[in-house]
């Protein structure tokens, strides 16, 4: 089952959304968990957007809502062949200036 840890920057961008956002935020972390226990590494179903992004290496952004990213790097294992997901980011495009 992988594993998550969020960044202060996270917990702070987290406060601003609302309930709503919040909840659909949830509902693809639910799936995109999923995704990464039961398929091959990097492999999303359908409606899941992942994407490295473009001039950060090594962080990628995942789509929960036409105006919602959160962005997230593939931390350390914290056990062993569990992918660790490390948040960065949660908010609109806005994020992406310091993802």
């Amino acid at each position: 089952m992988p594993t998550h840890e969020e960044t202060d920057r996270f917990w702070r961008d987290w406060k601003r959304l609302s309930a709503d956002e919040k909840r659909r935020f949830l509902e693809v972390v639910k799936r995109f968990s999923e995704d990464l226990e039961q398929r091959p590494p990097g492999q999303f179903r359908k409606g899941i957007r992942v994407k490295s992004m473009q001039g950060a290496d090594g962080i990628f952004e995942i789509a929960w809502a036409p105006n919602g990213r959160a962005t997230f790097e593939y931390g350390r294992e914290r056990t062993k062949g569990d992918p660790h997901i490390v948040w960065r980011r949660i908010g609109g495009h806005d994020i992406f200036g310091s993802p």
